[in-house]
């Protein structure tokens, strides 16, 4: 399989990266270099997203008739694995995840009234999936939407909301139907996130991230923001989650984070002999970079295909989520168990190995195997629908 560009994405490669130089800007990306981009806002950030609008850069493989291009998936994958590289923020969810479920499954009031405001990245949303009681299990939903006139009322709770303190729209997945199977009992809203009855409550983690707690109390939601049909919440669910898996998650750090150890292996020393004369070491280092080549190979064929019009394929987008974070999470383990104890030191210390950029990143990897849809419910995913295996659980 050929994995190179054509001559036409290389020169879309090369427009991209020199933009990226001319428009390098340390304040946006010095705050999502370890990929915590989705997880911080600034007036920066926003400004910066403003400009890569202007470029006509946003939703370039959606339909002409909603703002796009209708090019091929693999330009935003270049666009994405630059932005990645770079340091940048993400294209978000707006463009690469709910504009598209929206195409496929929104009302004409709805496409009107966002899809212009993401291409121009004028619009913030935050996700609402998880609760106390639905992690993985995203079938499992109990915020309750209860039928009244004009709309719906919802009353309950969400649980890690990424965004949700500085997002503007919340799409939430909630209970209509009761009675039916959990599957058949979910649908899909758009509530503003400053609307009355929504209280948003913060948690800060361990390292520099916040998530949050989102609590809905007779939160009204006119029948105008259901996405899509009654009882069918589940299905578009599963399909965002497909392009979320895709989106949300790069090549490039991984590689940029495999690079940086090779080179500080070649000039580290314990007990003044080379640390690339160690064995283990060096059979480590031979893993990472194997591993990191051939998840650069798939990720050109997965993201081009899911990017691309019609419905996002399951399985290559489980299979590409769960072998990527995986790499990415053990390529940090690795370099924290090369570098020993030092390792531990953050990030802006003067005797930090790897400029301390392994402490920080490690502990975001945990989460990126479980964000999205864990690694076991990916294993699941790709065992019954590719190879016909029973569940295991």
């Amino acid at each position: 399989m050929n994995f190179d560009f054509t001559p036409d994405e290389q020169k879309f490669a090369d427009e991209v990266e020199q933009w990226l130089v001319d428009n390098h800007d340390p304040e946006v990306m010095d705050l999502t270099r370890e990929n915590f981009s989705q997880l911080s806002d600034t007036p920066a950030r926003r400004a910066f997203m403003k400009k890569l609008a202007k470029q006509g850069w946003l939703g370039m493989s959606w339909p002409k008739k909603y703002g796009g291009q209708e090019i091929e998936g693999v330009y935003e994958f270049i666009l994405t694995e630059a932005l990645a590289r770079h340091g940048a923020p993400q294209i978000g969810k707006g463009v690469g995840i709910i504009g598209k479920t929206l195409i496929r499954h929104g009302s004409e009031k709805l496409k009107e009234e966002f899809l212009p405001q993401i291409l121009n990245a004028e619009v913030e949303f935050a996700v609402g999936y998880s609760e106390p009681q639905a992690g993985s299990d995203a079938a499992n939903m109990q915020l309750k939407a209860e039928k009244v006139d004009g709309g719906w009322m919802l009353n309950g709770q969400k649980m890690w909301t990424t965004s949700a303190h500085f997002a503007d729209w919340y799409w939430v997945g909630a209970r209509t139907d009761p009675d039916k199977p959990k599957h058949a009992g979910l649908s899909l809203f758009m509530i503003p996130m400053d609307h009355k009855g929504l209280e948003v409550q913060s948690l800060p983690t361990i390292g520099k991230d916040t998530t949050n707690q989102v609590f809905f109390e007779d939160v009204f939601v006119p029948d105008d923001y259901l996405v899509g049909e009654q009882g069918k919440g589940f299905g578009y669910i599963a399909e965002a989650l497909d392009l979320e898996r895709f989106t949300m998650f790069t090549i490039s750090p991984i590689e940029d984070r495999s690079n940086l150890l090779v080179e500080w292996v070649k000039e580290a020393k314990r007990d003044d002999e080379p640390l690339s004369a160690d064995v283990n070491v060096r059979r480590t280092i031979a893993h990472i970079v194997t591993d990191t080549h051939v998840a650069k190979g798939l990720s050109k064929r997965f993201l081009s295909a899911a990017m691309s019009g019609g419905k996002p394929p399951t399985i290559e987008s489980s299979e590409y989520k769960l072998f990527t974070t995986t790499l990415s999470q053990r390529v940090c383990k690795d370099a924290l168990d090369v570098t020993g104890a030092a390792g531990q030191i953050r990030e802006g210390q003067d005797d930090a190995p790897l400029r301390g950029r392994f402490e920080g990143a490690y502990r975001a990897t945990l989460n990126e195997t479980v964000g999205g849809g864990s690694s076991e419910i990916q294993k699941n995913i790709i065992a019954r629908r590719k190879l016909g295996l029973p569940k295991n659980f």
